[in-house]
């Protein structure tokens, strides 16, 4: 019922909002292997291929457009830590269904849209009935 998020600072995206911890992927690079990198680096955890799971896959209009895939993680190790206090005011585990009103659009849609059991979501697009 709960999801760890930081509020991003001096980003020159959605600087003072909240979102989950994300990166990109540095070249060559398999998007197992960039979670793994981004946990740790981020919030100080060790995470396996084994413990992720994809849970919903975001289709984003904006100045670029991008696929963003969001993963669960059944397990970590380690303590939650600020590894990167110059990017993220600290970590937090805040209820999903009572995200706070900062929350990164499209961050909070994906979440909306796992919460209703919908593993794909397109944010930015003209919209379909």
């Amino acid at each position: 019922g709960r999801i760890l998020m930081g509020r991003r600072r001096n980003t020159e995206f959605a600087a003072g909002q909240y979102h989950v911890p994300a990166g990109r992927l540095e070249a060559d690079e398999t998007v197992t292997d960039g979670i793994i990198r981004e946990a740790m680096e981020e919030a100080g955890i060790a995470i396996t291929p084994e413990d992720l799971d994809l849970v919903h896959m975001l289709h984003f209009r904006g100045r670029t457009d991008r696929l963003s895939l969001f993963f669960g993680a059944g397990r970590w190790r380690g303590e939650i830590e600020n590894r990167e206090p110059d990017k993220c005011h600290g970590w937090e585990w805040l209820p999903v269904d009572d995200l706070p009103p900062d929350t990164v659009l499209y961050a909070r849609q994906a979440i909306g849209d796992i919460l209703a059991g919908r593993r794909l979501g397109l944010f930015g697009w003209p919209r379909q009935e």
